[in-house]
This record gives C-alpha cells, structure tokens and sequence, in this order.
C-alpha cells in the first residue's frame, strides 16, 4: 500500500513528518556537528516560519496523535487506576491492662 501527501510518495516514516509538516525534521531537531552559526541561523528559520504560522504546533500535535492512533492503538486503551484502600484497624474502645 502506497501513501500519498499533498501528490508527493511517502516512502519512510521522516518523508510522512516532513510532507505533513511541510518543513525538514532537522530543521526543528537540528543535525549532528552543526556549528553555532548554523545553529543560530536554524533557529532563526524556525522562529520564522512560526511567526507566519502560528497554529503550527497544535497541527504537529494533531498529526502525530492522529498518527499514533491510526498505528499503535493501544497506545491510547488507557485503564484509569483507583487509590488502594486503605485496611481500617477495628477501634479498641476499653482500658488497656
């Protein structure tokens, strides 16, 4: 089964990020060895592109639940926990000997 986004193949798992996203993952993770200059002027992107694109994050939440839930459904079976009770000692009314 093949994956299509927006006309383009999706071939591995960072080409569905990157084609969702619609910017390189390295991009908001950065690449190894990259100097501080590179850095800087990644960082500058990113504040950039979230600046013309302020409901970008909640998109990338959206994706990668609605990913998670299409793949690892089991992620989201959550059992809620209860509190153990508590054992009650039975009340000793009396004079100790």
């Amino acid at each position: 089964m093949r994956a299509f986004i927006g006309g383009h193949e999706v071939v591995s798992d960072t080409d569905f990020v990157e084609l969702a996203l619609g910017t390189p993952i390295e991009l908001w993770l950065g690449a190894e060895g990259e100097s501080d200059m590179e850095r800087a002027a990644r960082l500058d992107a990113a504040r950039d592109i979230l600046a013309d694109n302020p409901n970008l994050p909640d998109d990338v939440s959206r994706v990668a639940s609605e990913a998670i839930e299409a793949f690892a459904p089991e992620l989201f079976n959550v059992i809620p926990l209860t509190a153990p009770k508590a054992a009650r000692r039975p009340r000793r009314n009396g004079v100790a000997a």
